[in-house]
């Protein structure tokens, strides 16, 4: 799927896959094309090329109406009571007014907000707005969930909360779609991940997948030692804090009796690296390789150009 604003590619070839009752991470910097490539699921905006497919066909408008979409920026009306847009928004998507009223009323006391279901959207905390909009998101019962930062300036209980909702929406066959920068809870919660760079997909899979993937490296904690006391170890390539990258024939044992003649062992452990460290590993080779390849074009140019 490729988008382009004027001379600005959103999105390069950009392909995902979304299983039923998979929660699925999207992550990728700001202006990476996550809200286009959304967009485009929910019809808002058209590919240049490629199409978005559900259940192996081309989506179509009806299927489109049946998706439960939080927005990044707040999609309320300020003004109107809480309980009284949430009908109106269910009954747009089609549900009669008791199933609407009844609908509206689970999901405001499932997500904690019950008590404010006759106030204005203005004047709650921005925690409760995300709460309602994510109410707006599933009061009609959505065969599909995409969902734009979701998780952003909730509480530490709140965060709980969406995650138990997306969870028990994931289990009944629900495919849950959503882009967050909170990286650690991508980690908790999703069953795949997708690493969007530039309008491009450069990573892919599941999380255990993408951490195993990546290079371990050894912790180890010595009281009292020097920050550099694993500088001439052998093996040790790399030392950041407590953590060590050791070269594939490294001897690990070595190094804990390096550690032990440093000070008391605390800690001593091997440990894959965390979303967050895969994520800016896969950026960073990624700008590393773009900067090569610009710079090989660069030097064939002017070759060519001397010639």
């Amino acid at each position: 799927m490729s988008r382009s604003y004027g001379e600005v590619r959103a999105l390069d070839g950009l392909d995902l896959d979304v299983g039923a009752g998979e929660i699925h991470g999207f992550v990728g910097g700001n202006g990476a094309g996550k809200t286009t490539a959304m967009r485009i699921v929910l019809g808002v905006l058209s590919a240049d090329a490629g199409e978005v497919r559900w259940g192996g066909v081309p989506i179509t408008t009806e299927v489109q109406r049946t998706i439960g979409y939080m927005p990044e920026e707040r999609g309320l009306y300020p003004k109107m009571k809480v309980a009284e847009q949430l009908v109106y928004l269910a009954r747009m998507r089609g549900l009669p007014r008791d199933r609407a009223v009844a609908s509206v009323g689970k999901w405001l006391e499932r997500l904690g907000v019950e008590a404010r279901a006759g106030d204005e959207v203005q004047k709650l905390s921005l925690g409760n707005q995300q709460r309602v909009q994510l109410a707006a998101a599933l009061v009609h019962d959505p065969a599909i969930l995409v969902l734009d930062e979701p998780f952003s300036g909730l509480d530490p209980v709140a965060v709980d909360v969406m995650s138990e909702v997306l969870r028990d929406k994931a289990a009944e066959g629900v495919p849950v779609l959503f882009s967050s920068h909170q990286l650690d809870l991508v980690e908790r919660l999703c069953d795949r991940v997708a690493i969007i760079k530039d309008g491009t997909v450069v990573a892919a899979g599941p999380v255990d997948d993408l951490r195993s993937g990546g290079d371990a490296r050894l912790v180890v904690r010595v009281d009292g030692a020097p920050d550099d006391w694993a500088s001439g170890v052998p093996g040790v390539l790399h030392q950041d804090g407590e953590a060590l990258t050791l070269a594939p024939e490294a001897d690990d044992q070595e190094v804990l009796r390096a550690a032990l003649a440093a000070g008391p062992v605390r800690e001593f452990a091997w440990r894959r690296p965390s979303l967050t460290e895969l994520y800016r590993h896969v950026v960073s080779v990624e700008d590393a390789e773009n900067a090569e390849n610009a710079e090989k074009a660069e030097n064939a140019e002017n070759a060519e150009e001397a010639a």
